[in-house]
């Protein structure tokens, strides 16, 4: 098979074959808000279409490419696994890779995690989390927090506190309640009844994006250390820098009992997810010869993804990523939080590292196309920023959420910081005209809004 050959035999045609074998409905929705672009290549903090035409990545794959897209090192090692011929899932026996990973993953953890377990994605980690959590304390009841987002397989998707992803797929599993993200007291209520397995949380909820409220992480992991609930920290969207610490959990110090990682783990190169647990974790679930297989994957770990995951961590280290996340936030923040003040319709300007967000409002003086577009569809202001950003300033980012008026940012760790002048220039100008809210943005806003009915909305972020 010559795959250059075959590419290019369906060049100008990639959307319709999509449309005819895989999800027709996405490509409509492409085509709606003009996102529907030919895309040739990555590198690094950039995508580049069919023309040759460069955008800057600030969707960053739902935050997989940490270490930028198509990231050399990462690619040399996985060529480098490939000409090993490593005896890769032996299945009834071990590959001598994975263990490695486990090692440097384990390094970098709070001491509290003692054993790794690896998964295929984020959801699979969640769902391990979840089952052996059970497991291990011999209780059936899982806590999490509304607006939390863990994956959307059934116990995952369970443990959500979205009606967006939830509504369509009930019944959901039983044993499942959220409280309110930052709720100290709401989540005591619920612990206190010493029925609650495990509390699963993310440190920075993503879709908001939400940051927690002083002393909440610390009092909701002494809260569970109380109750005898595990403490569960989804990392899945925050680690490998992200936040400007390998882990987000790295600001507060903690000492979860599981923590859950995925997306950026090989560089966006290979499925990979691990769920990292304490010994006491492992040593419940795992307590005898006939339960050494209590829990796995088919393909996890598979030696490819471990290799890649390897490159991944050095590269982190290397280039300091983690640290270069935290510098540039801040100057994001810096450059970003005068909109707050220049413009009515900017409510909210947060972030930590290179997770970013601006949240949007009608204007205080009130605004009759504002509540047009509020009627037709929450959130279509924060469309008409995303749109024109993509179109007229080649900028890719997302809405943060359904019926969500923000805009958030996960962009690959190695931007610089001639693309935060580029994206913060692009956003004011975006802003100063939308604002306005002129009658061209406005009649497109509701034309998108009415394709894409009945019941569906507009992209927004996983």
């Amino acid at each position: 098979m010559n795959l250059r050959n075959r590419l290019d035999d369906q060049a100008g045609e990639e959307l319709e074959l999509y449309a005819r074998t895989i999800n027709p409905q996405f490509v409509r929705l492409l085509r709606t808000i003009g996102f529907d672009r030919r895309w040739a290549r990555g590198e690094g903090a950039y995508l580049y279409d069919a023309d040759g035409t460069r955008f800057l990545d600030l969707l960053g794959g739902f935050g997989m490419y940490n270490v930028g897209r198509n990231n050399p090192r990462v690619r040399a090692a996985l060529v480098e696994a490939l000409e090993l011929e490593t005896p890769g899932k032996v299945q009834l026996g071990i590959s001598p890779l994975p263990a490695l990973l486990a090692e440097a993953l384990l390094e970098r953890a709070p001491s509290s995690l003692g054993r790794v377990l690896f998964t295929s994605s984020g959801t699979e980690a969640v769902e391990a989390a979840l089952k052996l959590g059970r497991a291990a304390t011999g209780r059936s009841q899982v806590v999490s927090c509304e607006h939390g987002f863990h994956g959307l397989t059934l116990g995952a998707l369970s443990a959500a506190g979205d009606a967006a992803f939830t509504g369509r797929f009930g019944p959901l599993l039983p044993g499942f309640s959220q409280v309110p993200f930052g709720d100290l007291e709401a989540l005591e209520a619920v612990l206190r009844s010493q029925e609650v397995a495990v509390f699963i949380v993310e440190p920075v909820q993503g879709h908001g994006p939400h940051f927690p409220p002083a002393g909440y992480l610390e009092g909701a992991q002494e809260l569970c250390r109380r109750y005898g609930t595990l403490f569960c920290v989804d990392e899945v969207q925050t680690g490998f820098g992200r936040t400007g610490r390998m882990f987000a959990l790295d600001h507060w110090a903690l000492e979860p009992d599981l923590v859950t990682v995925a997306k950026s783990l090989s560089g966006g190169y290979v499925p990979v997810g691990a769920l990292l647990m304490s010994t006491q974790v492992f040593d419940a679930v795992f307590d005898s010869l006939e339960h050494a297989l209590a829990h796995g994957s088919t393909f996890a770990p598979n030696d490819l993804a471990i290799a890649a995951g390897l490159a991944t961590l050095q590269e982190l280290d290397a280039q300091r990523l983690p640290e270069r996340a935290a510098r540039l936030g801040e100057l994001l923040l810096e450059r970003t939080t005068p909109l707050v003040d220049r413009y009515d319709v900017v409510k909210d300007v947060r972030g930590l590292g290179l997770l970013w967000a601006i949240e949007f409002e009608e204007p205080p003086g009130g605004s009759r196309s504002w509540r047009l577009l509020e009627r037709v569809q929450t959130g279509l202001f924060a469309q008409l920023v995303v749109v024109p950003l993509f179109s007229e300033h080649r900028i890719l980012a997302q809405v943060a959420g359904h019926d969500s008026n923000v805009i958030k940012i996960l962009p690959p760790l190695v931007l610089s910081e001639a693309d935060i002048d580029w994206f913060v220039e692009a956003l004011d100008l975006t802003l100063a005209r939308a604002q306005k809210l002129p009658r061209a943005m406005v009649r497109f806003a509701l034309k998108a809004a009415r394709a894409n009915r009945p019941g569906r909305r507009l992209a927004r972020a996983r």
